[in-house]
């Protein structure tokens, strides 16, 4: 039986990376692990970096012209990355 001072593992590690403030770099990690589940290769293969600071996705593109077009479905594009996410983490997106 499981003592009430007693906490999950799951639990645990959520306090750890509360305390550390690491919540935000382990939510950077996942929403950059699934950018090219989400977006697919080609668009992958184009993408330098992705940061995420106080829940504004920035991405960092080598192509102007793909820049210009994501910018145009960016709501879309932060609602499959939230629904990836499982949350909404995402409140802005800017591409670079």
């Amino acid at each position: 039986m499981k003592k009430s001072n007693e906490q999950t593992l799951g639990a645990a590690i959520r306090e750890f990376l509360k305390n550390y403030r690491l919540e935000e770099k382990v939510t950077e990690t996942r929403i950059t692990a699934s950018w090219e589940k989400v977006m697919g290769r080609n668009i992958a293969c184009y993408t330098e970096k992705i940061v995420l600071k106080n829940n504004i996705l920035t991405v960092y593109l080598r192509s102007s012209v793909l820049r210009n077009e994501l910018s145009m479905a960016k709501t879309k594009i932060m609602d499959m990355l939230n629904k990836e996410a499982g949350q909404q983490v995402i409140k802005e997106i800017i591409f670079r």
